[in-house]
């Protein structure tokens, strides 16, 4: 597993001091989120300020975009960056997507992420090779690229890119056709082997691919009283959504989630974090002290993931001791380790 970090929301003028602080300390990527800023716009400042952290979106909101949009704002960060960027899509609700971004929702997400990955690796293989845009999809019919608005090959252009999800549907979908998976907080490591790795397994197939895509996984840690509250409190925020019920049914909390739907409905967030139980804290979360954690994570999460990142963002200056001990774990040369062999 290679351990990455997430970056905080922040001003972009914060952005290149966090992103230089975490080259030095030696995470092997940073993810930029879409939450109160936009996540394309930092990764400018990393590829500038950084020469060997990967970087990449977790993500960029796919349905709030057209596809040239997506394409050019990731072949311009790959270019800068010698090939360190990831495009990391996923498709948020239909509240946010039609009320917040005023954009349509699809009939089918699958088949319309299916088609949006499609239609910017169309892009790209047009841009790279010299050759005529022509996508035809339901969604989407794409046919006009003059050379005033092709930006041309680049030295990497084989840029991955991630999808995120909860539910079978998007996991499968990684299979057919993404390079790589970002796990949502808000797992088990039974979820992961007995509903996500199945469908991404079936993917696949579909795809007549070799082998898996990459799974990016977010975790929640508690190593104090504050981060327990603070954890159960996003445990119940997430399990009051009804596109996740699926991982509290698999547990048998299905009758939790529905009283905390109805408290979030009534908006009693401050009531919700006393319905999550100490089994339900253990089974999202790693408990561990700070010096146990990294061998907790491992133990818990060893072939399950590839890239792990903790749910708590990277600020630097705070928690560093954890993140050297972290990436000293996980990251560290095969030379200066005993037992990287074995892992």
């Amino acid at each position: 597993m290679k351990f990455d970090a997430s970056l905080p929301p922040l001003p972009l003028k914060d952005v290149p001091a966090v992103a230089e602080a975490a080259e030095a300390l030696g995470f092997a990527a940073i993810w930029t989120t879409e939450t109160q800023h936009n996540p394309f716009l930092p990764g400018a400042l990393i590829a500038e300020h950084t020469r060997r952290l990967n970087f990449g979106t977790a993500v960029a909101i796919a349905f709030a975009r057209s596809p040239a949009d997506l394409a050019y704002a990731a072949w311009d960060l790959a270019a800068a960056s010698e090939g360190r960027f990831i495009l990391g899509l996923g498709t948020q609700v239909k509240a946010h997507i039609t009320r917040r971004f005023g954009m349509p929702w699809p009939d089918s997400v699958v088949g319309k992420l299916r088609e949006q990955i499609q239609a910017v690796r169309a892009f790209w293989h047009a841009w790279q090779h010299g050759e005529r845009l022509n996508f035809r999809g339901e969604y989407y019919k794409l046919t006009l690229m003059s050379p005033f608005f092709n930006p041309g090959p680049i030295e990497h252009p084989e840029v991955p890119i991630y999808i995120a999800g909860v539910n079978t549907g998007l996991a499968r979908l990684a299979g057919e056709v993404a390079d790589g998976f970002l796990v949502h907080p808000f797992h088990t490591p039974r979820y992961l082997r007995e509903v996500l790795l199945p469908a991404i397994e079936k993917g696949v197939a579909k795809g007549g691919r070799e082998g898996r895509p990459a799974l990016q996984l977010t975790a929640f840690v508690v190593t104090d009283e504050a981060e327990e509250a603070f954890v159960r409190s996003q445990i119940a925020f997430y399990a009051s959504t009804l596109s996740y019920r699926r991982v509290m049914r698999l547990h048998g909390w299905e009758d939790a989630a529905e009283r905390l739907s109805a408290l979030a409905a009534r908006g009693k967030w401050g009531d919700m974090p006393a319905l999550i139980s100490d089994d339900m804290l253990h089974t999202f979360a790693t408990v561990a002290s700070p010096e146990d954690l990294p061998a907790a994570l491992e133990a818990r999460y060893q072939g399950l993931a590839d890239r792990l990142a903790l749910y708590t963002p990277f600020v630097p200056g705070q928690k560093d001791d954890l993140w050297r001990r972290l990436i000293a774990h996980f990251n560290a040369p095969a030379e200066e380790t005993t037992d990287d062999a074995e892992r």
